[in-house]
């Protein structure tokens, strides 16, 4: 019998990264970015850009795998206020265009959402049949994707993660500690609530799931929406303190310049697209459904430190993803 093949989308951002190293053992990986990729057998080149969804549902029908990840997305939550036809088109019309395509073939399609499609209102974290109210475009676009593929395809798993870093690529990690060298003060919000998530952790548990969903025959139960997120909460204050602190333990010569790392609220760092205050997921129908542990925020920025080059190698976030 055959390895099952399976579809990667978005393969060089900071989720799609790992996940060409968690799929690995399911099957045949095919992984395209937005550049594209060559057939395996010759044929037209493989699509990887959302914004051409005529050429993803080409690839789908070539290649006619058991499952579709999907891990591009347009993420510059900013610009997608100026941008709102764009981010429509990846975050919304993409999603449905790969889960009409993955009807025609039977393929699983696994999406990657986001707190954002919440308002942050109350403390409480956010189950998934809780009402979506988005605040901003990207919040809206990436709402209108889950919509799309609910309403097209019942094979799938769609993921709402929040805060994700990784090795690979920009993010607040990456900024935090660039800053921390070049500034004696810092400012950082502290009245945003979350989990900083590693592409790692989104990617092992991606693995975990869809290895079951081709493995059992009547996988179809499993499918629906699942929080995914780092076990605790902190805010974005917290997380970079605590960021900072193990990279000076890693690195006590790297010329680190901060002497301070001092809270402020939203307000005093107004921005394009308002932030939910409160994007604490509830993750216990992951956990429970697919048997799984989730450890604690801070394991996985302490690892990260472990694992990223040295600060000086560092660059600063660009906050899109692949």
């Amino acid at each position: 019998m055959s390895a099952p093949r399976l579809l990667l989308l978005g393969a060089h951002g900071q989720v799609g990264w790992e996940l060409q190293r968690a799929l690995q053992p399911l099957g045949e990986v095919l992984a395209v970015s937005r550049a594209g990729a060559p057939h395996p057998q010759g044929g037209a080149p493989l699509v990887g850009d959302l914004e051409d969804l005529e050429g993803l549902r080409r690839t789908v029908a070539a290649l006619r795998p058991a499952a579709i990840v999907n891990a591009a997305a347009y993420t510059a939550v900013d610009q997608a206020e100026r941008e709102v036809e764009r981010a429509r088109r990846i975050n919304a019309e993409a999603p449905g265009a790969l889960a009409e395509a993955a009807a025609a073939c039977g393929a699983w399609l696994v999406h990657y959402s986001t707190d954002y499609v919440f308002d942050g209102q109350g403390e409480r974290p956010w189950r998934e049949d809780d009402a979506p109210a988005p605040l901003n475009v990207y919040g809206a676009t990436k709402l209108a994707g889950e919509e799309a593929i609910r309403a097209a395809w019942g094979r799938h798993l769609i993921l709402r993660t929040q805060w994700v870093y990784g090795v690979r690529g920009g993010n607040f990690a990456r900024t935090m500690l660039r800053l921390a060298r070049e500034r004696e003060r810092l400012t950082v919000v502290d009245d945003q609530w979350g989990a900083p998530t590693g592409a790692d952790l989104i990617a092992d548990v991606t693995a975990h799931a869809l290895a079951r969903l081709l493995r059992e025959p009547d996988a179809e139960r499993l499918a629906g929406t699942y929080h995914l997120a780092a076990a605790g909460a902190t805010t974005w204050h917290g997380y970079a303190r605590f960021l900072i602190e193990q990279a000076r333990a890693r690195w006590p010569d790297a010329g680190w310049r901060v002497q301070a790392v001092e809270p402020i609220p939203s307000s005093a760092y107004p921005t394009p697209a308002a932030r939910p205050r409160n994007g604490r997921l509830d993750t216990a129908r992951l956990r429970a459904t697919f048997g799984l542990n989730l450890p604690d925020w801070r394991a996985g920025v302490a690892r990260w430190v472990q694992s990223v080059a040295p600060p000086p190698l560092l660059t600063p976030a660009s906050g899109v993803r692949d």
